[in-house]
């Protein structure tokens, strides 16, 4: 629902004015549920520290980057294969949660990566192209989610005091933030007309930012408990749903080697599922 919400701004918004609404107007949403799990984990504000900020500063930048990259895919090619060549970040987010993190690599991460891959190759060798502009703007950014996974878990285990769902709400929060004076303000000095329409297109901003908000809220919540590898293989769930949206919502239909490219990708939620 967040990346069709999007995609609908943007004709309007263009590309970076469509990723700007999703933290703008999700910003307050994300404070609104840290003031819920303050009240309900009856704990402090978790103070900030330089690694919390530098974990939190890596993983804005790359889903700002992701974001964008994500948009025009969709633009470039379908809703459905735009979201499905993303989701190359479970072949680097196991990578990097490694070697920056130290997040173990188990047989079922393995054999999930091995789907992924198997996924990514179907969908590269379809009619696009594996070096065609669509592809090569999806793995990018699926890339730039795969080190934001990375930098928001970096960021909720270096707030080791708090409890989970507060380090999670916490980041959340401090991220956005980051996010939107960071793009904002990009926009105010190189195309201040985008913000404008921004601030214009309110009412279907609000559901992009609503959505947003409440799926970054899943994810960092996952995050703050298990290695990004896990929580992102996992969540290739989302490519069913992205695949009914693009052939109910949008009218757009996939071929069949595109269809088993997604089919192999989702089969990696099985081996995290029933294996780990």
């Amino acid at each position: 629902m967040r990346n069709a919400a999007q995609r609908s701004l943007t004709a309007e918004l263009g590309t970076w004015g469509a990723t700007l609404v999703r933290f703008l107007y999700g910003l307050p949403f994300a404070a609104i549920w840290l003031l819920v799990v303050l009240s309900l984990a009856k704990e402090a504000l978790p103070g900030f520290t330089s690694n919390f900020l530098l974990w939190s500063l890596v993983g804005a930048v790359s889903q700002i980057v992701a974001t964008g990259l994500l948009l025009r895919t969709m633009q470039e090619r379908n809703f459905g294969v735009g979201v499905a060549y993303s989701k190359s970040e479970v072949l680097l987010v196991a990578l990097f949660a490694f070697v920056f993190l130290g997040d173990p690599i188990t047989v079922p991460l393995g054999i999930a990566v091995a789907c992924g891959t198997a996924g990514v190759l179907l969908l590269s060798g379809s009619k696009i192209g594996w070096t065609a502009r669509p592809a090569l703007l999806g793995i990018a950014s699926g890339a730039g989610f795969a080190l934001a996974a990375v930098g928001y878990r970096g960021a909720t285990l270096a707030l080791a005091g708090s409890g989970f769902l507060l380090a999670a709400a916490f980041t959340l929060l401090v991220a956005q933030a980051m996010q939107t004076v960071l793009l904002g303000g990009f926009l105010l000095l190189r195309a201040p007309a985008t913000v404008v329409k921004a601030a214009r297109q309110w009412r279907p901003s609000l559901l992009a930012g609503f959505m947003g908000a409440a799926a970054s809220a899943g994810w960092f919540t996952a995050f703050a408990i298990e290695p990004a590898a896990h929580v992102r293989t996992l969540g290739l769930v989302e490519l069913v749903f992205a695949s009914l949206v693009s052939l109910k919502l949008f009218r757009e239909r996939l071929s069949r080697r595109e269809s088993a490219g997604m089919a192999f990708l989702a089969a990696g939620v099985a081996a995290v599922t029933l294996f780990h």
